[in-house]
């Protein structure tokens, strides 16, 4: 499972630090910071950058290689596996469209907003 959802929305404070590390690690990739073959930071690098426990970012990066997004190269480092771009993406698009936009979608439709007018406001 690439993603943690409820139907009870979390706080980003609220969630395990282990998942929000990893969001940020998939946030890096979804926007060109670490491509498919690159290599991630160590991960105590990783950790002193964002002031995270060594073990819990490890955790973070156990859970990309469970879900085959990072692939380990025995005494070089943790790599973004081929794929993984084009796999988190539609992966987060799917999270979007079946957890987030339905409760968007309740909340235009509450508030009476004209769709078109959000999208000049998005296009503008």
């Amino acid at each position: 499972m690439l993603y943690y959802y409820s139907m009870t929305p979390m706080t980003q404070e609220a969630r395990p630090v282990y998942l929000r590390l990893r969001d940020h690690i998939a946030a890096a990739i979804l926007d060109g910071t670490y491509a498919d073959g690159d290599p991630l930071p160590s991960v105590r690098a990783f950790a002193a950058e964002h002031g995270a426990n060594p073990l819990t970012v490890a955790k973070a990066y156990q859970s990309f290689q469970e879900d085959g997004l990072v692939t380990v190269r025995r005494g070089v480092g943790m790599f973004v596996a081929e794929g993984a771009t084009r796999r988190l993406l539609k992966n987060e698009r799917d999270a979007f469209l079946s957890e987030e936009w339905p409760r968007i979608a309740e909340r235009i439709r509450r508030l009476d907003l004209d769709p078109a007018d959000l999208l000049e406001r998005v296009a503008g």
